[in-house]
């Protein structure tokens, strides 16, 4: 009897220790999802890694001066490919842009420079406030609307022209080229933006001074002077110009085409224009990525985007901009730019950059308002 109780209680153990073994492989088991989870976290995490690399993110702050209807819609454009960047914007002149990039060169807070003359680039890059580097796209840029050493790119080409009220005057009434514009039966007739603060003027006049002969400024100084004789007023800002001109304060004034275009195709100014036939001052407006910039990448994005051949032939159709891209399908260009036939006359335009401050400086000075 007490045999067969041994033998049983034998027999328990041994099911208590199969049991035990059943558990524990059961433990086992139980922990293998447990360790597929963790590398499908792992591979969850890699996989966000992979997605934030390849979606930009942060802030770009764009100092510019083009229209800021053009400016709000491309940045519309550019949100809709990198809507993880906010982008903020100011609006000033050219030559504002340049003395802001000054003042703040040792803590930059601005990433890029949108709309620039290509005196005020030349100056920018040669105080070294411009980043230099070379996009995708450098290559379809001719040598003279570019920066040797990529630190500005000219984004499209602003041949400065005559401006008219078209209510008053038709393109053949209207002075024909810039001497014409020193004839008295121009008195007080011609408005002109206020030129200092202004890059488009600048280069005009700077232009006028050059066409005098560039070898001493003194024959342009002459000529500005009888243009300030028939100059009725220097307005504040464009706006005030377009209005005054609307309003037949006065009936010619000197601006660029591009501007002319839109206000005459899109609004109800009514304004034309003469292309001088002498040649006009072709301007080529260009863009920079600021040297240190706090949001670099955003800067060098948004310069690869704005240079896009789609984004091109876009704006040449909307807003009438004349591309320095090379490699552009005519086909795809509007009729006003198939029509346009640029000449110019020759202008050395590191000369016209080193001069530009001295000589609108003269004319600040000796010139403005003394002809009356």
């Amino acid at each position: 009897m007490k045999k067969k109780h041994w033998l049983f209680g034998l027999l328990f153990a041994f099911v208590l220790l199969v049991l035990a073994a059943c558990n524990g492989n059961d433990s086992k088991d139980e922990t293998n999802p447990s360790e597929e989870g963790t590398t499908s976290t792992e591979t969850t995490t890699t996989e966000e890694e992979a997605t934030a690399e390849e979606s930009p993110s942060g802030k770009l702050v764009i100092y510019t001066g083009r229209d800021e209807g053009l400016v709000q819609g491309v940045i519309e454009k550019f949100n809709e490919k990198y809507p993880d960047i906010e982008v903020e914007y100011l609006t000033m002149g050219a030559q504002q842009i340049l003395e802001r990039l000054r003042a703040e060169k040792a803590n930059p807070q601005g990433d890029f420079w949108w709309g620039g003359t290509q005196s005020a680039l030349i100056v920018g890059a040669n105080e070294d406030l411009l980043h230099s580097w070379e996009p995708s796209f450098s290559n379809a840029i001719k040598d003279e609307h570019k920066d040797a050493e990529g630190r500005w790119f000219g984004e499209m080409l602003l041949p400065e022209v005559i401006m008219i009220n078209s209510d008053v005057l038709t393109k053949e009434t209207g002075p024909q080229d810039w001497d014409d514009l020193l004839d008295p039966k121009w008195k007080d007739q011609i408005l002109i933006r206020g030129v200092l603060a202004s890059g488009t003027m600048r280069t005009i006049y700077s232009s006028m001074i050059v066409r005098q002969g560039a070898d001493t400024p003194e024959k342009g100084y002459d000529w500005l002077m009888k243009l300030d004789a028939n100059t009725k007023e220097y307005t504040q800002d464009p706006n005030q110009l377009y209005l005054k001109l609307t309003r037949q304060e006065g009936t010619v004034s000197l601006w660029n085409l591009q501007d002319i275009l839109l206000k005459k195709h899109t609004t109800d100014y009514p304004f034309d224009y003469i292309y001088p036939k002498s040649g006009a001052p072709i301007l080529v407006d260009g863009v920079a990525v600021v040297n240190n910039a706090p949001n670099l990448k955003n800067a060098e994005l948004f310069t690869e985007f704005l240079f896009e051949q789609g984004l091109v032939t876009e704006l040449a159709n909307e807003y009438y901009q004349i591309p320095t891209r090379t490699d552009i399908d005519l086909n795809a260009m509007p009729d006003w730019y198939k029509e346009l036939n640029l000449t110019t006359f020759d202008i050395d335009w590191e000369v016209m950059s080193a001069k530009e401050a001295e000589w609108m400086e003269y004319w600040d000075t000796n010139i403005k308002g003394r002809a009356k």
